[in-house]
């Protein structure tokens, strides 16, 4: 491959591998891949940068709610980070930073959004269309990510709403709210910052909240000068630094998976927290949750509430209904005037929109394949979909910890894969066996079972159509890294090209050759 051969379809440009997306999960492959002496691949993204969904939400208060130390790859420590809690714009330019350091941008196809990815199982290869080009590769790694396309609501009248109307993952920037009436529309954790960072400037605030989050303070400060220097100077304090966050974590696993009732002190610290900033008795029962604590996300904020407490601002226990023309009426049948609406409304997690545009072994999409509920070898490999990775794929979501320490696993099974596929040799590739993938994800739903996500009394984004839980991880990050370390091929069909006259005339002609790549 690389020559032009006769035919169009072998005239389009071939890669090793094609990686889709380039924030943490797609940059994190490209080192993956470097580090495993493959530099045949390109990185393909939509946008015109690196840093998916830190790119993308750059509302106003955008932070991150892991600190700073766990929420950076191992292979590239940051010993200047600024506070415990980075912001938005540190992350992104972290992401820069990494893009850089490890020589990527020579990979990189920006405004390349994939359009449609077909297996071809002729030649053993995807063929990708994208918004630039077409070109095809052996292995396709999928990184776009589970928070990376925002969902509105279907409201009845929205269209004819006159003033701005955007989603916290598409901030207007050109929009200013000051002094306006504005909307703001779920009570996530996007809405748990924007809230805060607009109240002061806004004249009028409504929040429409449909379910009421549980609230911990959040513990963040400026990191000094002194612990930069010294986390520079010896690179073991800051892995220190890093291990102690990580193994909190770990252990508080155990309440959120195996015994979910030991939360119940945690609630009552929320409980206590939410009592310190709200005084009205009214509004601290319309903020109340009647959920066990960890069965949505916990918000981490030290400024919500108070701000929620300020004389301009309304909360709407109550789900937002339909819209006449600058008036938003609530599922309760209250009414609000506003001049913009802000949606804090979440992204397609459960029906990632990418599954829609990749076409497997037997035609069909990931989309139609998933139809019943997202399922995946180990978080990586759908059955039907050969030499096919995703990055935080179904069941490698987390509930209390960062999601880098579950991508870096998934990288180290990346890796693994493409070992295997070296040492198969020839034009091959690698289709999960649908019963692997059915023990799995039995395994991984029986666990589910006790867990607060399932138990916990809430309805979460965590939960597909269907009720069942395809986003959650039910264990540790160690146990998930276990899981991850090494390719079992007994769970897969090896697939190899067919032999064709050509092929065989080939052969006969190269005697001496160990063996002949199909």
């Amino acid at each position: 491959m690389g020559e032009r051969e006769q035919g169009r379809e072998h005239e389009r440009e071939h890669v090793r591998v094609a990686v889709v997306g380039s924030g943490f999960g797609g940059l994190g492959a490209a080192v993956r891949l470097r580090r495993e002496g493959v530099t045949d691949f390109v990185v393909l993204e939509r946008a015109s940068s690196v840093g998916g969904t830190w790119r993308d939400n750059s509302y106003p208060g955008c932070r991150c709610d892991v600190p700073s130390h766990l929420y950076s790859f191992s292979f590239a420590p940051n010993p200047d980070w600024p506070r415990t809690f980075s912001g938005q714009e540190h992350i992104r330019a972290y992401l820069e930073h990494v893009t850089d350091v490890f020589r990527l941008r020579p990979h990189l196809r920006f405004d390349s959004e994939v359009k449609r990815m077909t297996w071809n199982g002729d030649r053993l290869c995807w063929d990708i269309e994208t918004s630039s080009g077409s070109l095809s590769a052996d292995l396709v790694v999928s990184a776009t990510g589970p928070l990376s396309d925002p969902k509105i609501p279907d409201i009845p009248g929205l269209d004819s709403f006159p003033g701005e109307v955007f989603h916290s993952a598409r901030w207007d920037h050109d929009s200013d709210l000051r002094g306006k009436r504005v909307a703001m529309v779920g009570t996530g954790a996007s809405a748990a910052q924007i809230v805060p960072a607009i109240q002061p400037e806004v004249g009028r605030l409504t929040l429409f909240q449909r379910t009421p989050p549980w609230v911990m303070p959040r513990v963040d400060r400026d990191i000094s000068g002194a612990e930069r220097w010294l986390h520079r100077q010896l690179p073991f304090t800051a892995q220190l630094r890093r291990g102690l966050l990580w193994g909190i974590r770990e252990v508080q696993v155990q309440a959120f998976t195996k015994h979910p009732k030991q939360l119940g002190l945690v609630e009552d610290l929320a409980r206590r927290n939410m009592a310190r900033s709200i005084k009205d008795p009214a509004l601290r029962a319309k903020l109340t949750p009647d959920y066990r604590i960890g069965c949505k996300r916990i918000l981490l904020s030290s400024d919500y509430y108070p701000a929620l407490a300020q004389p301009n601002v309304d909360v709407v226990a109550s789900g937002l209904a339909e819209v006449r023309g600058s008036t938003l009426v609530a599922a309760d049948g209250s009414e609000a005037e506003v001049d913009a609406i802000v949606f804090g409304t979440g992204f397609h997690v459960t029906d990632m929109p990418i599954a829609e545009r990749v076409v497997g072994a037997d035609g069909r999409t990931l989309a139609e394949s998933w139809k019943g509920g997202m399922e995946a070898l180990r978080g990586a490999s759908a059955a039907g979909f050969p030499n096919w990775m995703t990055i935080i794929g179904p069941n490698t979501g987390l509930g209390n910890s960062s999601m880098i320490l579950m991508i870096e696993s998934q990288l180290n099974y990346l890796a693994d894969y493409v070992r295997q596929l070296n040492v198969l040799g020839g034009r091959v590739a690698l289709d999960a066996r649908p019963s692997a993938v059915r023990a799995w994800n039995h395994r991984v739903q029986e666990r589910m079972k006790r867990t607060v996500w399932n138990t916990g009394g809430c309805t979460s984004w965590y939960l597909d159509a269907s009720g069942r839980n395809t986003t959650i991880w039910p264990g540790t990050t160690g146990e998930f890294r276990r899981a991850t370390r090494r390719v079992d091929l007994t769970e897969y069909a090896v697939l190899r090209a067919p032999v064709t006259k050509k092929t065989e005339n080939r052969a006969s002609q190269a005697p001496n050759k160990a063996g002949v790549d199909a």
